[in-house]
């Protein structure tokens, strides 16, 4: 068991330089600790903590009103988690985040509904969390006293719109002030993001925060498809309604003109590859997340290019969690890991009337992990 330090996430701490409110210089001054230190401290980098420092930094969070003498030391300690379901399992309020689409021929929004592919997902997900895959029986097994199974102690459902289920202003409002919501918590926390940005804008709002890009705005223009902020790009068929993204489009960049929907994304410098949806047995999906441990927040997106591919990637979660862990990148208390998820099935593995009812499918899975360097290229700009 490991664990890290979580003085970040008790002062709020926001690691973008422009949002440091002499946050560091405070700490120095009160507790005459180097500044060095402090901002390793922050970032969850150091190996060892002196007892001296130690009970400097609880006087100065008892002082400033950021924790509680009982409350301390151990509120500065968190444990690490050493799987995907325990990364979320382990936060103390989960979000779940869905897309919602008007009823057939109605106007009100009172007759809305999320699509069946996204609430298959969204049970698998609660399926991991709750259970941790499967495993939480081993998991407290092998010790004197059963060591607890960790949950989440707060679960909040979230409803945004879809895009053009509502006007573009109604849409990004709505999902940019349950964002913020999520942003300005203290709490340990964690977001995912159910969906595509074809039918929940606040994957787009996750993508765009991590990877320091514009939401709402088309990167189809620039010049090469290493310009591109997002690692990965949703080609839309042409008939698909068309959002405006950062991560999606018609186009990878001036140079390439993407023709074939599916999913792009990169490995390495100058090189694109595709996970194809055109065929009637092939399928691709996406998982993206970003764990900043020091703030306890962790963020994370996934979804099908199709209804079919959603409910095949719940079935993946449940059956190979261990190749979304560990984190392909790591630096400066950041983790993070992206993920292309590519499926063949057999043709004849389901009769197309009722295609639309089946959450059991069986396919050949491949997992492919956006490489590091790429990761390291993208969040380091």
């Amino acid at each position: 068991m490991q664990y890290s330090f979580r003085l970040a996430q008790l002062l709020a701490h926001d690691p973008d330089p422009r949002k440091r409110p002499g946050t560091i210089k405070s700490i120095v001054e009160y507790t005459g600790l180097d500044r060095h230190q402090v901002a390793a401290l922050l970032k969850n980098e150091v190996k060892y903590i002196p007892l001296k420092a130690l009970s400097r930094l609880c006087d100065f969070l008892i002082e400033h009103g950021h924790a509680t003498a009982e409350q301390l030391p151990g509120a500065l300690f968190g444990v690490e988690p050493e799987s995907f379901w325990e990364m979320l399992a382990r936060r103390s309020r989960l979000e779940l985040a869905l897309g919602v689409r008007r009823g057939l021929d109605s106007d009100s929004p009172e007759v809305s509904y999320v699509v069946a592919s996204d609430s298959v997902l969204f049970g698998e997900l609660l399926n991991g969390i709750t259970t941790l895959g499967g495993t939480a029986k081993h998991h407290a097994e092998g010790s004197t006293s059963q060591r607890e199974v960790p949950h989440p102690e707060h679960l909040k459902q979230s409803l945004v719109w879809s895009p053009g289920q509502a006007s573009d202003d109604e849409v990004r409002r709505r999902a940019e002030a349950v964002y913020s919501d999520f942003v300005e918590c203290r709490n340990d926390k964690a977001l995912v993001a159910i969906g595509s940005t074809k039918s929940n804008p606040i994957v787009e709002l996750v993508l765009a925060n991590a990877f320091v890009c514009d939401p709402f705005v088309s990167q189809d223009g620039v010049a090469n498809p290493d310009d591109r902020h997002v690692p990965f790009f949703v080609r839309y068929r042409d008939e698909d309604p068309h959002p405006q993204s950062c991560a999606a489009g018609l186009r990878l960049s001036k140079s390439f003109k993407s023709q074939e929907p599916g999913i792009y994304y990169s490995v390495g410098p100058g090189k694109w590859e595709l996970a194809s949806a055109t065929q009637r047995n092939r399928e691709s999906a996406f998982l993206f997340y970003i764990h900043r441990e020091p703030q306890g927040s962790l963020e994370m997106v996934l979804g099908g290019f199709s209804g079919r591919a959603t409910r095949l990637l719940a079935r993946t979660l449940i059956s190979h969690s261990q190749d979304f862990w560990p984190p392909t990148y790591v630096n400066q208390g950041v983790q993070a890991g992206a993920y292309i998820i590519k499926f063949e099935l057999n043709p004849d593995n389901t009769p197309e009337s009722i295609d639309i009812l089946h959450t059991d499918f069986h396919a050949n899975t491949e997992i492919v992990a956006v490489p590091e360097e790429t990761l390291k290229r993208c969040l380091d700009r």
